[in-house]
């Protein structure tokens, strides 16, 4: 099976919420929904409170009369107005992405990674990155201005390549960092650099990786990834499993090919929390990885 599609959209991918763009700069129409909207609160580790599979939404009205200063607008759900805020501390049974992203349904999987990305962007843009002045943010959250020259300034998200690399018949590479413990394995993946095209981008990294040359370069899908503030764009690529493979950047300490009927198994077997005892264990349900997997295993 040399070329293979993903059979469904990633957990994150999913989104159902109605982000209202229109009403970002309209500060009327939100100090009046102000009244009826929901806020979650997002501690600076991405964590929100829950209560079973479902995120704990606030009265933004128990934080004042009109949005807070540097409350994010996420959108509108059954009619009312969602916002995020950032909080230095949270009580109760909390959770990030990583760990229930699998429990939501799309709408607070997409409320849940829309605030973290949006806020984690904040966190680190107190100044311009044209003139060094403090900014403010404008637009609700979605932009900041310069308080010297008001240069506008919009959420970064940083484009990453994920790629799974197979053989064009039964075996697949898989790939283990530093700092993962053993048997914990995942398709290869680098940024995106500056002037780069995406399949470039998939050849150098993989390259650097593992010294690995490949062909057939072909886009799967992507997905959010708000740590801190990514996106995933996914592909598969062939390579020659005979060919050595090399770790020359210290990205990669190990890397195997593993049969078909392996990654079935490991993805039998659940996730890395898994306590299986087989030489692999594959991401969760919440990275596009697992995705790509499931469905080149089929």
């Amino acid at each position: 099976m040399p070329h293979f599609e993903m059979t469904e959209l990633p957990l994150l991918s999913r989104s159902a919420l109605d982000r209202a763009e229109e009403l970002r700069g309209d500060a009327d129409a939100l100090r009046a929904g102000w009244r009826d909207a929901s806020v979650l609160r997002v501690n600076h580790r991405g964590q929100a409170r829950i209560e079973g599979a479902e995120l704990v939404l606030e009265p933004a009205s128990g934080l004042g009369d009109e949005p807070l200063p540097g409350a994010v607008f996420l959108g509108r759900r059954d009619g009312r107005h969602l916002w995020a805020v950032r909080v230095t501390a949270l009580t109760g049974e909390l959770g990030d992405l990583r760990l229930i992203g699998h429990r939501l349904d799309d709408s607070s999987a997409g409320l849940l990674t829309t605030a973290v990305a949006v806020l984690n962007w904040h966190d680190s843009a107190g100044f311009s990155s044209i003139d060094g002045a403090p900014t403010t943010p404008t637009i609700s959250g979605w932009s900041r201005h310069s308080t010297s020259t008001g240069h506008e300034e919009f959420p970064r998200t940083d484009p990453a390549v994920i790629c799974l690399v197979h053989d064009g018949a039964d075996r697949v590479l898989l790939a283990r960092g530093p700092s993962w413990p053993e048997r914990r394995f995942s398709v290869l993946a680098g940024f995106v650099e500056a002037g780069e095209s995406l399949e470039a981008c998939v050849a150098r990294e993989i390259a650097e990786e593992v010294g690995l040359v490949v062909r057939d370069v072909r886009y799967l899908g992507s997905q959010p990834w708000p740590f801190p503030r990514s996106v995933m764009i996914g592909f598969s690529a062939v390579g020659d499993p005979d060919a050595p493979l090399t770790f020359a950047d210290g990205e990669i300490v190990e890397a195997h090919w593993f049969g078909r009927d392996e990654v079935r198994a490991a993805l039998a077997a659940g996730d890395w929390t898994s306590t299986s005892d087989a030489r692999l264990l594959v991401p969760g349900s919440v990275s596009i990885a697992r995705g790509m997997l499931e469905a080149w295993a089929k």
